[in-house]
Formats: structure tokens, sequence, C-alpha cells
């Protein structure tokens, strides 16, 4: 029997406080996707540092073809073939693609760049996975979709015999979702073998030949993806079953905490919309249709040219994300890394930023009342940490998004703006963060939800606004809700519709 392309056999890595694996032997064939899923914290990506060269075992050996790999480090790891295409891409937007994909073993004539050479080269990659894009194209010209295919591109060009997708999909219209995977299944028949990581888990039946689920650094199960069902996925990825991850539970509706009437700036025009206490409203649309950046002007980040935010009946003064927050408005970013979180500092310090006056009256700083208050949030988030003191950097993308939920649960705040609030985060994180939202609401605060995954928004939201090139295109109640009524909206053309008339007769 041939020998796997890779594999790990009996793996052990720990940190101080923690054992990221334990025990861990997977392995991958050539010609394959084989999917790791579990939860933030489950192991996922230690495992694939190891392959990457940026951790060392403390016990178990990796094999490559049969060989045990005795030393290895990231340029080892690319030597040999290993390639990682992260979720936050390693490019430069100032580059060409030809130069990109070169980057770091550029072809030389003489002293000089063979820049023809290249540039021949990158045309011939890219047309072997059928990707049209001009080698002398800047990158920063190109979609997010079309410089994930650049790096694929750039693996290629050195040979990559193993690559590790880590959360490819999670910035990708559907489109673009289609256009990864037909590039993967091109892979797949090169003989390449890919590992791959995601929390949407509806993909691993999509792409998948095989699926491993972690859980607490140890490997629960491998099987393969024709043997299995989302249900077992589920309940493998929790350790326990979990029946409904979307919970509603009724409450009553009362005074409307925030508005906007009639905002307009950058992409979105005349934008109106309501949030009442004891409700969640989800806002939906297309990539690009403005959901972002009409909440990020509501909560003061960016600058709108005309129309009011409303908080409980009254205009909220033009200022900064500070008069916001002082108003009672919570604002979790999609950007959690560059705008939710300072990664320098601990999770407490990162917690308590928005409640220090509340709990350090005079000004006068109680790190053990802090502590107290912080790991409450800890517990019920289930933020996998050995201890709130730990620096918010080394936490996983989804641990991150705890983190800023926890600091915004903390400020008490009235009105919650969540922008992707699951994002990167696994189905039992979402179940615990559904949860919270629901309680949230039934305690009454209110909450503007906007989100790129419908099933998130329908199964969550009590109003839904659809949103498209940059205006409301339609309110739906629950019960009208459904992923063609969405759908249908997301497509139209508000503004035809606005400026009166049909379509034809303009």
């Amino acid at each position: 029997m041939t020998a796997p392309l890779l594999e790990f056999r009996h793996i052990s890595k720990s940190f101080p406080g923690v054992k990221a694996l334990e025990d861990v032997s997977v392995d991958l064939r050539a010609g394959e996707v084989h999917v790791i899923v579990g939860e933030n914290g489950a192991g996922k990506s230690t495992l694939m540092k190891l392959l990457s060269g940026a951790y060392a075992a403390d016990e178990g050996e990796l094999l490559l073809e049969g060989t045990p790999l005795r030393k290895n480090s990231p340029k080892i790891s690319e030597q040999i073939g290993i390639a990682m295409i992260y979720q936050e891409l390693t490019l430069v937007p100032e580059l060409s693609v030809a130069d990109n994909i070169f980057l770091g073993h550029e072809i030389h004539k003489g002293p000089l760049l063979n820049r023809r050479e290249m540039e021949r080269r990158t045309e011939a990659l890219l047309a072997s996975i059928g990707i049209a894009v001009s080698p002398r194209t800047l990158l920063r010209n190109l979609s997010i979709a079309n410089q994930q295919m650049i790096e694929i591109t750039k693996a290629l060009s050195k040979n990559a015999k193993i690559i590790v997708f880590d959360e490819p999909t999670s910035s990708l219209t559907s489109a673009e979702i289609a256009e990864l995977f037909r590039i993967i299944a091109a892979l797949r028949e090169k003989g390449v073998g890919m590992f791959y990581i995601s929390h949407r888990l509806e993909e691993i039946f999509e792409i998948g030949d095989r699926v491993t689920i972690m859980r607490d650094g140890k490997r629960i199960s491998t099987t393969a993806i024709a043997q299995t069902s989302m249900d077992r996925i589920v309940e493998g990825i929790a350790g326990r079953r979990i029946e409904n991850v979307y919970t509603r539970t009724p409450s009553e509706r009362g005074e409307t905490l925030f508005a906007l009437r009639n905002l307009s700036g950058g992409v979105f025009k005349n934008v109106s919309l309501q949030v009442r206490s004891g409700e969640i409203v989800g806002v939906a649309g297309l990539v690009g249709s403005g959901r972002s950046e009409v909440a990020r002007a509501a909560f003061g980040i960016d600058a709108y040219k005309s129309g009011d935010v409303l908080v409980r009946g009254k205009p909220l003064p033009r200022g900064n994300p500070q008069t916001a927050s002082r108003a009672g408005i919570a604002f979790l970013p999609e950007d959690r890394k560059r705008e939710g979180l300072a990664l320098s500092l601990p999770i407490r310090e990162n917690t308590v930023i928005s409640a220090l006056s509340r709990l350090n009256p005079r000004g006068i700083i109680r790190r053990r009342k802090e502590r107290a208050a912080v790991q409450k949030y800890v517990d019920d988030l289930e933020i996998s940490t050995p201890t709130v003191e730990k620096l918010t950097n080394f936490l996983s993308g989804g641990t991150q998004q705890k983190v800023v939920l926890a600091k915004w649960l903390l400020s008490q705040a009235h009105t919650f703006i969540f922008d992707e609030p699951t994002r990167g985060i696994d189905i039992g994180s979402k179940s615990n963060i559904y949860s919270l939202m629901d309680e949230l609401v039934r305690q009454g605060a209110g909450i503007l939800m906007i989100s790129s995954e419908l099933p998130e928004v329908l199964g969550m939201s009590d109003r839904i606004y659809v949103m498209a090139q940059g205006r409301i295109a339609g309110e739906l109640s629950r019960e009208e809700a459904n992923h063609y009524a969405v759908i249908q909206l997301a497509f139209s053309r508000p503004e035809a519709a606005a400026e009166g008339g049909t379509p034809d007769e303009r």
C-alpha cells in the first residue's frame, strides 16, 4: 500500500498552562481534501503550525512520504513543498502579480531580474488552474478572491505538494467560493494533498474527502465524508448534541432604542431603520451592499453626509465612537483585530476598557474586582484560557471575537450592533453566542445584527432589513422571511424604485 503523503504520529504539544495537542495522529493522502474541524482552541491551528515549522512538537513525529522529518522550520517546510493559505493573505499590494508569485525566489538573468521569464511562468501557472489575470496587474487592483488565487498560484510556483487552507472562504461571496472550489478540484486532479480548515460546516460536504474532528487538543475521529452527516459532525465538535443552534425566546417589544433616519454617506443613501428593546433586527445583503458602512457611520467610526442617528428618540451628536458608547451603543466590528482589540494587552484589560470608570470609581484601579468581573464572561462565553491575564494576541480568531463580545457585555450597553458576530467561530461557540444574544434581548436590550450568513439572519432575527446597492431594498417580518424573499430583495434595484417608473421606462 502506498504511504500517505503526510503523517502526524502521536503528536503532543504544550504551552504554559495549556495542553494544546495530546497524542494526535492524522494523515493526508495525495489528491485529497482532508477537512479539519473543531471548536476554537481544539488544536487545529497548533497542528498546522507544527506542519509549517512555526512550532516544534514535544512528542511524536511528522513523516513526509514515509520518511521522518527530523528538523522543520518555515523555510524547510516551504522547501519540501508545504504551503499555507491563511485567512489573512501574505501578499504585497504594491507589487505586480508576477512579483508576488516569485517574491523570495526571483528568477535572474545575470545580476538583473528576468521579468520576462517570471511573467511567462506566471502566465503558465495561472492558466494551469484557469485564472485569467495579467501577470503585470498590481495586486491592490484585484479582488480579495483573486488575491487568494494568486496566493495559491504562488504555492504552485514553489512546487507545493501539500497546501493548508485556513478559513479561506470567510471573506468571499458565493460566486467567489464556487471559483475557489473549482481551483481546489483542479489541485486535487494534480495530486496535491490539502488540509482544509473551516467553521462553515456546509462546505465540508461540498469539497471534502475525509473529515477529522478535534476537541480539547485530541483527535476525536476521522471519517470519510460519504459516511458521516452534519448532525454527527456537530455532535463530535461540541461533545454534546445541539438540538437547535439558533436560540430564540419570545420577548416583549418595548421602546425604540436606536434608529437611523435618512442616513446617507459614502456607498449608502437614505437608510432608515429602527431597533426596539426586546428584538434582534437582522441586516442582510450582498457583499458591497453597504451593510457594514452604515453600521460604522452610525457608531461614529466613519463620517456620514446627512441624516440622523437617534438614541431613544433624540439625535446623537455627530462625534466619535466614545459619544456613541456613552449613549449606550455597543459596536462589535467585523475586523476585530484592527478595530475591536488591543492585541498586546491581556484579556482582562481588553474586557474592562469599556467599563473602567464603573469598575474603578475615583480612578483607583482594583485588579481583583476587574478579574472577577471578567472571569464571569470568560465562563459564560467559554473563552478558552488558563488566566484572564493571557495576552489577546495569543488567542485564536474565534476566541478573540468572544473577548470583543465580553468587553461590550461588561459595558452594560442597551443597544448592540453586531457586524458578522460569529465570523470564524465554531458551531458550539456560535450556539453560546446566540444564547447570550437571546438573553440580552429578553433583558430589554436591542440588537442590530449584520451577517453574511443567511441561515443566521433567518434563525435569529425578529425583523430583517435587506440592503441592495447602498439602500434599504425592503423589510421582512420573521413570518415573511425566507431564503427566496431575502435573495430576491438583495438582487433588486432599490434606487430604481426610489426614482420612480419601471426599468424599461428609464
